[in-house]
């Protein structure tokens, strides 16, 4: 018997096809492993007919015995996943916008975070200051001479040094491959504001201005192969009017997104995320 007894508190995800009985089945399997159930959310999508729950778990557990009992109990295609309820180990990586970074970094090492940031890669060097004021690890990665295949290979690499969580695109402004997208499905996170597609290229908060545009959003995602259409975990506004000039308007999409991307991460680092096809289930 391999008992698990690091915290004693666990996450329990489950998602299958919906038939009676299901919360019945996988409570008395929870209860025959004299474990209590401290939190507990379903959900039922109607469309496919799949159910979702998220169980918080307290008590000793064999994590192998009881993640087969569920699968044996459970129908065909059931996903069981059991995760220890910890503080996740996450990297980020950014390109010359401070503010989510930044963001990241205070509520790092305040202890607010829920999370710990192992190092940061960036394309370039100028965030290395305001990173090592914080005494995390810095990686500079030039994307200079080089193709995008060729930057990516050094990028892997890198992240192959790390067992890792998650990776969070702090405003990193580099389109992923599909190579890279499929070596770490699920666990890349990205931010970005709500004027794409509408408004492209190198200066939309002036576009943006130009349409008079009433408010600034953002969205906070899984990446997938399509730019920018990932499963979205969180998005938010916020009103202005005809006053904000582009200037403004880009400070006020800062904020939005900081703030996204700050509670998008929350509920993934407390494991309340769960895929369903191209959108999310959020507990």
């Amino acid at each position: 018997m391999t008992t698990d007894t690091s915290g004693n508190r666990h996450v329990l995800l489950i998602s299958c096809p919906d038939e009676k009985g299901l919360v019945y089945r996988i409570s008395k399997i929870i209860y025959e492993h004299d474990l209590n159930i401290s939190k507990n959310g379903e959900f039922v999508d109607q469309e496919t007919k799949q159910f979702y729950i998220r169980c918080v778990l307290e008590g000793a557990l064999d994590r192998v015995a009881l993640v087969k009992e569920l699968n044996n109990e459970l129908p065909a295609g059931s996903i069981v996943d059991l995760r220890e309820k910890r503080k996740k180990k996450i990297l980020v990586m950014g390109t010359k916008e401070y503010h989510c970074l930044a963001d990241l970094l205070a509520k790092n090492h305040f202890g607010d975070l829920n999370a710990e940031i192992m190092a940061v890669i960036s394309n370039h060097d100028h965030l290395r200051k305001l990173v090592e004021q914080y005494d995390v690890p810095y990686h500079h990665i030039s994307t200079s001479g080089l193709k995008r295949e060729t930057h990516e290979e050094k990028v892997l690499n890198l992240l192959k040094q790390f067992d890792f969580d998650y990776l969070i695109l702090a405003k990193y402004m580099r389109i992923l491959t599909s190579r890279f997208v499929d070596a770490y499905k699920w666990q890349i996170v990205n931010i970005h504001h709500s004027f794409l597609p509408a408004f492209m290229g190198a200066n939309p908060y002036g576009q943006a201005h130009d349409r008079g545009v009433k408010i600034i959003g953002a969205t906070a995602h899984f990446v997938t192969d399509d730019l920018d259409e990932g499963p979205i975990i969180h998005q938010s506004v916020t009103n202005i009017d005809h006053e904000f000039t582009p200037k403004a308007m880009a400070r006020a999409g800062r904020d939005v997104e900081r703030s996204v991307l700050g509670h998008g991460l929350d509920l993934v680092f407390s494991d309340r995320v769960m895929i369903n096809g191209n959108k999310t289930i959020i507990f």
